[in-house]
């Protein structure tokens, strides 16, 4: 392993805050200089916006530039997929705007199916907590300036982890979850790489839903977020159906308004670009 430096102008869809804090991620915490770092697999990755350009500093095994473009998705144009959604309406070109700097990440598929089975009826900073806990106590330690880094834990070193242990690192009720996913990935009873290589995003998300803690929510973020990369796709939360509501259906109780309708008027309006007008939608709402 050795430290790296990798330097790009700053792409058109960059913007530091807006890719970390819009609630695909949680193993990013931001640096007193304003930088990020963060552990994408066996790298421990810093990324700086000085001036037009982009400084990706860290410690990793293989190449840095080629870390860091796949999991950034740096060869995809946001610029032309945000031109396309802000001419839906006024209200995408609002929401786009608010968030232009987002860029959907490629994160590991293990890990994010962990996340966000983690993330059911929690918030951030305790999903945070408890993703480092459990990296910290069944991860590998990576050393970079001074600082202990840990990575994510893989199904194997989870494998013998008891509920008890699971509970202890305060998982509440999500242990049971957790060790029950990490057994069926461990018996390949679902297969992982199956899924990375199945271009059919209802077959996918069927083999998803069998795993502990994976509701169509938590399926659909994981389709998203994770390097299945899935754009065809519409998380609901309780954010996603209050805006919703609020630009195109009017009800009088959001509470009332089914999923089933959000769906389709998100395919309706949206098409296959859904899962990217959702994460522009949610940023701006509940960031306003």
């Amino acid at each position: 392993m050795q430290e790296q430096k990798y330097i790009i102008e700053k792409p058109d869809s960059f913007e530091l805050k807006d890719i970390f804090e819009c609630g695909q991620c949680f193993r990013w915490n931001e640096e007193q200089d304003g930088s990020y770092t963060g552990v994408i697999k066996n790298a421990i990755i810093n990324v700086k916006v000085e001036g037009k350009n982009i400084i990706f500093t860290g410690k990793c095994e293989g190449n840095i530039q080629d870390i860091v473009k796949y999991y950034f998705d740096l060869d995809t144009n946001y610029k032309k997929i945000k031109e396309k959604l802000s001419n839906i309406d006024e209200y995408l070109k609002t929401s786009v705007e608010f968030g232009k700097g987002i860029r959907i990440l490629n994160q590991d598929l293990w890990e994010t199916i962990i996340s966000f089975i983690i993330s059911a009826n929690n918030n951030i900073p305790r999903i945070k907590g408890i993703i480092e806990r459990l990296s910290k106590k069944y991860g590998n330690k990576i050393e970079w300036n001074g600082v202990k880094y840990y990575t994510f834990p893989s199904a194997e070193q989870l494998k013998n982890v008891s509920i008890k242990e699971y509970r202890e690192l305060g998982l509440g009720f999500r242990d049971v979850r957790l060790y029950e996913t990490t057994q069926k990935i461990v018996n390949k009873e679902i297969d992982l790489e199956k899924l990375k290589n199945n271009p059919n995003t209802e077959e996918v998300r069927e083999e998803l839903l069998k795993l502990s803690g994976v509701g169509p929510k938590v399926a659909d973020c994981i389709l998203l977020f994770s390097e299945l990369k899935r754009y065809d796709v519409f998380p609901i939360d309780v954010w996603v159906r209050r805006v919703m509501n609020e630009l195109y259906i009017k009800e009088d109780d959001e509470t009332k308004v089914s999923k089933k309708k959000i769906e389709n008027l998100a395919n309706e309006k949206f098409g296959d670009l859904k899962g990217l007008a959702q994460q522009y939608l949610f940023y701006w709402r509940r960031e306003n």
